[in-house]
């Protein structure tokens, strides 16, 4: 029977459980020029030998001026795959498998002196007014994104996740909200995503699925409903999107009326349903009962935690414990579970 503890299997991914540790960027003070550091293998090593399937590095961007903070990591450099490759082959060795969010913040992107994105129109009050990108440019990052992607794989990840959720740019080109453009890129608002995915696909080895995060409701009366998103995940999953990570929310200060555990587990299911995919659910999933329950039902494939991770790096080891499994972690630690 298919449960939480179960091994998942897609293409060339093979997976010893369905447990993920959500991306999450940790504003590294010492991160310099967005090159891991001995924090960021700390803390994805810790979460490996505590026994997690698959873990997505942070939100990890295209250039410079696409972080969120100048504290967070990137790949637009050569420099950068030796530090992702040692994080990564360690966690190789506890037998967690690797994937990295690949993004650009666009107009959320706080420290940039001039932040762009696909339509001059900033965020907040508390945001700096970005510049609208030129057609040229727009198709500049869609390479950059590509070759992003190429140093990922470099570094040796088992997969890719491309971030179009939560307000950044690939969120900014594909919502009303946002995208007021009058070129292709605004007469498609799907166009500049499917063009980073079949990016991607072009330097991914075939047996590598491809991951995508999408919100898949806005929180605002003017931005799109779930039905919009439908619509673009079948555009996207056509592209070459092999499981969607679904969240919510990101393009507007607006937010759901309750963040409940397992709020975001309907938005989910009804993509795997309507799209016959994978899907990975995100938000408040820190309930064992809760992250088992949704599996063994078959509403979703894969469980991302993220706070209850950043409480307990081996949140895998415990909900194995708690569900009747063995200990995932190494042989050094076995007498810890001894009577």
């Amino acid at each position: 029977m298919m449960d939480l503890l179960s091994s998942f299997e897609l293409k060339g991914l093979k997976l010893k459980n369905r447990i993920v540790m959500s991306p999450m960027c940790q504003y590294s003070v010492t991160a310099k020029d967005g090159i891991p550091n001995d924090w960021h293998f700390s803390h994805y090593t810790s979460r490996a030998i505590g026994g997690t399937g698959l873990i997505i590095i942070e939100m990890t961007d295209v250039e410079p001026d696409g972080r969120i903070s100048d504290y967070d990591l990137g790949i637009w450099s050569d420099d950068h795959i030796p530090a992702f490759k040692r994080i990564i082959d360690n966690c190789h060795s506890y037998g967690a498998k690797v994937g990295i969010q690949i993004a650009h913040a666009g107009r959320k992107a706080e420290d940039a002196d001039q932040p762009v994105s696909c339509s001059a129109i900033r965020f907040s009050d508390q945001y700096k007014t970005p510049r609208e990108l030129t057609t040229t440019e727009v198709e500049e990052l869609v390479t950059k994104f590509e070759a992003g992607i190429k140093r990922a794989i470099a570094a040796g990840v088992d997969t890719i996740e491309l971030h179009g959720a939560h307000g950044y740019l690939i969120h900014q080109f594909q919502s009303p909200l946002t995208n007021k453009r009058e070129d292709k890129y605004g007469q498609d608002k799907s166009l500049f995503g499917v063009e980073i995915i079949e990016a991607a696909k072009r330097v991914m080895p075939e047996d590598m699925p491809l991951i995508m995060r999408l919100s898949a409701v806005e929180y605002d009366k003017d931005g799109y409903d779930l039905n919009y998103v439908i619509d673009l995940a079948k555009r996207y999953k056509a592209a070459g999107v092999d499981i969607f990570d679904v969240s919510s929310g990101g393009e507007s200060m607006n937010g759901p009326a309750s963040a409940g555990p397992g709020y975001q587990v309907d938005y989910a299911k009804e993509l795997k349903q309507v799209l016959d995919v994978p899907v990975m659910t995100v938000g408040r999933m820190e309930d064992v009962e809760l992250s088992n329950q949704v599996v063994k039902e078959g509403q979703v494939d894969l469980v991302a935690v993220g706070r209850g991770m950043l409480r307990n790096p081996y949140w895998a080891n415990e909900a194995s414990l708690a569900l009747g499994g063995k200990p995932l972690t190494p042989k050094a630690l076995a007498a810890g579970y001894s009577i």
